[in-house]
């Protein structure tokens, strides 16, 4: 149950300025609200519950969170939002995924669509990078003096991941997509306190990008996450240390 990390970057835990916090906050609210539409019971409602988990892993208030999922039969009700999966490519060939929850397609289609061309990067056929790519459960849990590798080893294989990656700060998990909500709630029942806990697109191989194109890069990031009704990116491009722990 252990082996080299090819993929590092907990987001949205520490050093958050305000703007961008209540950025996530807008997001997830969002992602909430379409999870709770038709059952707000996190106990009966196994999608539910794995967003409240990513939403408290982000430090987002349970105020916030209630009130999200209240807005499921009230604003949001009346908005039938749809998740939609672009995939494109970046400067230098790199790889993008980019998933929405919008209520107007051709909306969000061509503001995804300009800020790629923008910065160099275009959209391509549904396929066309996810290859490229694993659908993994990621639960990142914080390293204490009273945590041991092998009792979250032993915690993580009798939840039925698939690995453990131990790094300076933290440990973290991974999972099948199917296995990850009854690992998320063992590893919650057995105190562990997460920095992050979603479904996520993992790069099988990552590239590196020459200075120039790496800040055109960023700057399309940026914008996308901008963009209301973009949720998550995902790419295979190696970014520097001070970008992914931002």
């Amino acid at each position: 149950m252990s082996g080299h990390s090819k993929w590092h970057n907990i987001q949205a835990k520490k050093g958050k300025a305000d703007a961008a916090r209540g950025k996530i906050f807008t997001k997830l609210g969002r992602e909430l609200a379409v999870a709770a539409k038709g059952n707000p019971n996190p106990s009966t409602n196994s999608k539910l519950a794995d967003v409240i988990a990513k939403a408290k892993a982000a430090n987002m208030p349970n105020d916030n969170i209630e009130r999200s999922i209240k807005k499921a039969a009230g604003e949001v009700g009346d908005k039938d939002y749809k998740e939609l999966t672009y995939e494109g490519y970046g400067v230098g060939g790199s790889a993008v995924i980019i998933t929405t929850l919008t209520d107007n397609n051709n909306r969000t289609a061509g503001d995804v669509r300009s800020i790629m061309s923008k910065h160099g990067g275009s959209l391509g056929m549904n396929g066309c990078v996810s290859y490229m790519f694993e659908n993994k459960g990621v639960i990142v849990v914080e390293r204490t003096p009273k945590l041991t590798e092998d009792e979250v080893t032993e915690y993580a294989i009798e939840a039925g991941a698939d690995d453990v990656v131990t790094e300076d700060d933290a440990f973290e998990i991974y999972t099948s997509v199917p296995a990850f909500s009854e690992a998320r709630k063992f590893l919650e029942e057995k105190g562990l306190n997460f920095l992050q806990a979603e479904i996520t697109m993992i790069p099988q191989n990552k590239i590196t990008l020459p200075e120039d194109k790496l800040e055109t890069f960023l700057k399309m990031l940026d914008k996308l996450d901008e963009n209301d009704d973009v949720q998550n990116v995902y790419h295979n491009v190696e970014l520097p240390e001070e970008e992914e722990e931002d």
